[in-house]
């Protein structure tokens, strides 16, 4: 098990390369003191308009795809005990997990839905439809992107029991699980300030609400 455990903590120690961070050592600033607080892409583009926020988004996403594709396929670092997509899997969950806790800054890092999406956009480019398909929906009808990413990152859990045509993924439905149960936790302020009316909603994604005061 060498090989899936230094994989596992390659992955991790780039998952925690934060790109809202990263980004903002170069701006002079700790965008986990602006704004919501958080060390992802929504928080750069309320703080810090849509270059920033791009930038974030472009890392952020990356690392997952690094850890899928690059990392995980590895060769020299041991014995594999493992099938390929098993240790895919595992190194895509690191990647989140060092995205949400990363060693590098103090383990208080985002809330891991632009890194499972580059992790889930190499594990599985089908699943990509609609687990974003759930988040635009999600954003459209509430305004609230944290309600979004919960349920986006539970979609990924459930395609993998829906969508079987090469029969069961257990991989991915593991790398699902773990995302989802991941996600939920890190949004679990967002979730007390939604059961208190206090959470902020990104109007402008309300497209029923624009239409309705004509604008």
């Amino acid at each position: 098990m060498l090989d899936l455990g230094l994989k596992i903590l390659l992955s991790y120690l780039v998952g925690s390369v934060s790109g809202a961070l990263v980004a903002g050592r170069y701006r002079g600033i700790d965008i986990r003191n602006e704004g919501s607080g958080n060390a992802g892409a929504t928080n750069a583009l309320r703080t810090h308009g849509v270059g920033f926020a791009a930038l974030v988004m472009l890392i952020d996403v990356g690392k997952g795809v690094l850890a899928v594709l690059v990392i995980a396929p590895l060769a020299g670092f041991g014995e594999q005990l493992l099938p390929l997509p098993w240790i895919a899997a595992f190194c895509g969950l690191a990647a989140v997990i060092g995205h949400i806790f990363p060693f590098w800054f103090d383990f208080r890092g985002g809330k891991g839905g632009a890194t499972a999406i580059g992790a889930l956009a190499a594990l599985s480019p089908l699943a990509l439809a609609p687990v974003l398909a759930v988040w635009v929906i999600t954003v459209i009808a509430t305004g609230f992107v944290g309600l979004s990413t919960m349920l986006a990152g539970i979609t990924v859990a459930v395609f993998p029991l829906l969508y079987r045509p090469d029969g069961f993924d257990a991989p991915l439905l593991m790398f699902g699980v773990g995302v989802a149960l991941l996600i939920v936790y890190a949004h679990r302020s967002n979730i007390g300030r939604m059961l208190a009316g206090d959470e902020n909603r990104m109007e402008a994604a309300m497209l029923w609400r624009r239409d309705r005061h004509g604008h």
